[in-house]
């Protein structure tokens, strides 16, 4: 199958002057548990590892094998996590938006133009453009989705040899029938978002 061309984006900006442009990405917005991750990351200009898309439809092996090849050819990138205090307290959206702010600001060489995936970028502090569905026709920000998603399961992966009894493993924290039923058997853990699970226990009458 032909590689898709996901430097379309890039290139307007290349023409313009711009030769150090990042993507940024988060995953973590949705789940019950667990802390928002988010990356930055920028490839070098043309640089297209095979398979590369949004990492939701990119399976689990081919997301660790873009993983490792990301993190080698890159010129620079980074990933950040804000923990579920942050959360609660600022609310998802701007803990996502501050978790890729920090990732962009962590970038060694700076981005001269950040692209944001989605519609929202309060709070991002450098040069940047909103890009909605970036993470599928941008090569930086298909990058960076997977190096986020990534970081993001093995962090469950390590919260479920913690906290066994909620499967994190199996659900990487989201919102699935098996994890309201472990929910409602053993309460929430200490990192649980506590914001999340307010309807919840209003439907169960635990409020």
């Amino acid at each position: 199958m032909e590689q898709r061309d996901l430097w379309s984006l890039e290139r307007q900006y290349r023409q313009q002057g711009l030769a150090f442009l990042c993507g940024s990405d988060e995953a973590g917005a949705g789940p019950l548990a667990g802390d928002v991750y988010a990356a930055a990351v920028i490839l070098p200009f043309g640089f297209t590892p095979e398979g590369l898309n949004d990492s939701k439809r990119v399976s689990p092996k081919n997301r660790d094998r873009l993983y490792d090849v990301i993190r080698e050819q890159a010129v620079a990138w980074a990933v950040v996590s804000v923990d579920v205090a942050v959360i609660d307290e600022r609310n998802i959206l701007n803990a996502r938006l501050l978790a890729m702010d920090r990732a962009i600001q962590a970038l060694d060489p700076a981005p001269q133009l950040a692209l944001i995936d989605g519609n929202r970028d309060k709070g991002i502090s450098c040069p940047h453009l909103a890009v909605v569905k970036g993470d599928s026709i941008s090569a930086n920000i298909a990058a960076a989705s997977i190096l986020a998603k990534v970081s993001r399961d093995r962090y469950m992966e390590e919260m479920a040899r913690k906290y066994p009894q909620y499967e994190f493993e199996r659900h990487k924290g989201y919102p699935t029938k098996r994890h309201y039923e472990l929910l409602r058997r053993y309460g929430p853990s200490p990192i649980h978002r506590k914001s999340f699970l307010k309807k919840f226990y209003q439907r169960e009458g635990q409020a």
